[in-house]
């Protein structure tokens, strides 16, 4: 039976060059992909896919939070990071929103089918480049959280934040997230508060910084 794999990045070119990878192995077949995290939410839970690849920085919703949300909806899927982060910070923020699997994108072309296998057959796989360090620090998450703002946010404030520095309007927010506008300015002012930043340009300086958006 072929291992089921569902592809989310923005960039065209990355989801067809790993799709012709994948495909081209005869125990692997892809199901299906998405522009963005949220359509990546949409989807996982129809197509039921074993193996989700989800690029960190895609609009809507980044890769990591897309990760937790089909870990809630979906626990038999398992989800693999496709990033150019290769920090200690970025790496282990997505194993604790449940990634099996992280892969630098520099390196994904070679790694690619045996992250897939790995991580189907129940096995964690980071790229080879990827210190042994970052173990250590999963094992210890305290002392990422303690480093990492984002683990002050809520997981709505960590999509409003997204949506904001993308310049999504309060009632484009709302209606994304099926909230009220006011809701929104709630969260968006508590959000601020929390990270203590004061002014919108600071704040897509952070989120660039974290992986939250990318820096185009």
């Amino acid at each position: 039976m072929s291992i089921t794999v569902f592809l989310a990045d923005d960039h065209a070119v990355i989801r067809d060059g790993l799709r012709f990878l994948l495909e081209a192995q005869s125990d692997i077949m892809v199901v299906g992909d998405a522009a963005n995290g949220r359509e990546a939410v949409r989807q996982v839970p129809k197509l039921q896919p074993n193996i989700v690849i989800l690029d960190i920085t895609m609009p809507e919703l980044n890769g990591v939070e897309a990760a937790y949300q089909i870990r809630q909806l979906c626990p038999s899927v398992q989800v693999i990071i496709l990033s150019i982060h290769g920090s200690v910070e970025h790496i282990v923020r997505a194993l604790q929103a449940g990634a099996r699997g992280y892969l630098l994108k520099e390196s994904a072309c070679i790694e690619v089918v045996d992250a897939v296998r790995a991580v189907h057959n129940g096995v964690r796989y980071l790229s080879q480049e990827i210190s042994d360090t970052v173990i250590d620090d999963y094992m210890n998450p305290h002392s990422i959280g303690t480093k990492n703002p984002l683990a002050r946010l809520s997981l709505r404030e960590r999509e409003v934040l997204q949506l904001v520095v993308e310049g999504k309007s309060n009632a484009k927010i709302a209606d994304s997230l099926s909230i009220s506008p006011k809701t929104v300015e709630t969260y968006r002012s508590r959000l601020m508060q929390k990270l203590e930043i004061s002014d919108l340009p600071s704040l897509v300086k952070f989120a660039i910084q974290y992986g939250l958006t990318p820096l185009e």
